[in-house]
């Protein structure tokens, strides 16, 4: 028996893709978990017929085709990697420009301070490129329990269609029956979607979600959610400076598509919205430079193509261009 497993073992190691059987006589457990160990795929018996040993063969090539199509599957799954040109160019210039900005740093997390309670810097999860979840740095703009306010103020957001249903509210018990019930008492078609937060029918549901997907971005105008020190943040951009660490740890560019909450990310997942993710994610991009003499206003739709002009057109002199832009466009007369 040793030297069988000396003998498997070496030709396992010279063919490490080849599905092994073993035809042998009754083995004990133990004797099979040692050979099976050793890197035999299967044993069968002496006594296995013809036809029952061809049916077994089938089975192995069948089980060997099925795994080469599912490898060949991985491998062809898009994953972007940046070109050294722009790692280098964002290395250099987020360095020099957290050595030349540290003054400002400090009077922005002083002023934030004096005016309310809560970190200097807030940190979210956004998605960046290949759909990578990072912490996502921003000076604190807003008050401390502001995330919680956001779905009373959905109505306000500035990419939401008009004839957007309004968030799901609570019904009464009459008005629940009403609902569900037609005038002679039979349930009407569909049904309630019942949650911790809300109860609605089915249909107003799907309605709202089909809304959400056509404006899958958020955007309030004189959000009240955002500070006195904020608004001069927004104002000028300032609140976007802590992204320089982002770009310098290489979790997004100083120039690509902006990483989105994950909120907004979940909703960009068909095969068209995915080629905004196969490319650079920055701090500012080519929707922002293309729309900045609009007053800031921004359909979803153009927005998305946007996006994805960038991801199939970026390059240097592109990039550079971009810089030139959002630079000259540094101060601005609407939120940001």
């Amino acid at each position: 028996m040793n030297g069988d497993i000396e003998q498997i073992g070496a030709f396992r190691k010279k063919f490490y893709q080849a599905y092994v059987v073993l035809i042998t006589d009754r083995l004990t457990p133990e004797a099979s978990k040692v050979y099976l160990n050793s890197g035999i795929n299967d044993t069968v018996s002496l006594n296995i017929t013809t036809a029952r040993l061809r049916q077994k063969i089938d089975i192995i090539n069948k089980r060997q085709e099925l795994l080469y199509a599912h490898n060949r599957k991985k491998k062809d799954v898009r994953h972007f990697i940046l070109p050294q040109w722009k790692r280098c160019f964002d290395i250099l210039f987020s360095g020099a420009a957290l050595i030349f900005l540290s003054p400002v740093f400090l009077l922005i997390a002083i002023a934030i301070r004096m005016e309310s309670k809560g970190p200097v810097i807030y940190k979210s999860k956004r998605v960046g490129t290949n759909y990578t979840i990072f912490n996502f740095l921003k000076f604190r703009s807003m008050y401390t329990d502001a995330d919680k306010k956001l779905k009373d103020l959905a109505g306000q957001n500035q990419y939401q269609p008009e004839g957007t249903p309004e968030i799901a509210k609570d019904f009464s018990m009459e008005e629940l029956g009403g609902l569900m019930f037609g005038d002679d008492g039979v349930i009407d078609n569909g049904g309630m979607l019942v949650s911790d937060d809300f109860i609605i029918p089915e249909e107003e549901f799907i309605s709202r979600q089909n809304a959400l997907d056509e404006s899958p971005f958020i955007k309030i105008e004189k959000d009240p959610r955002v500070t006195k020190v904020g608004r001069v943040l927004r104002k000028y951009s300032l609140d976007e400076l802590p992204q320089l660490v982002n770009i310098l740890k290489g979790d997004m560019s100083v120039v690509g598509n902006r990483p989105l909450p994950l909120y907004e990310a979940e909703r960009l997942t068909n095969d068209e919205s995915i080629e905004r993710f196969m490319a650079p994610a920055g701090l500012t991009g080519l929707w922002q430079v293309e729309k900045r003499g609009d007053a800031g206003k921004l359909s979803a739709k153009e927005r998305k193509e946007l996006d994805l002009k960038y991801g199939r057109e970026f390059s240097f002199f592109l990039d550079m261009k971009i810089l030139f832009k959002t630079l000259t466009a540094f101060v601005q007369k609407g939120d940001v």
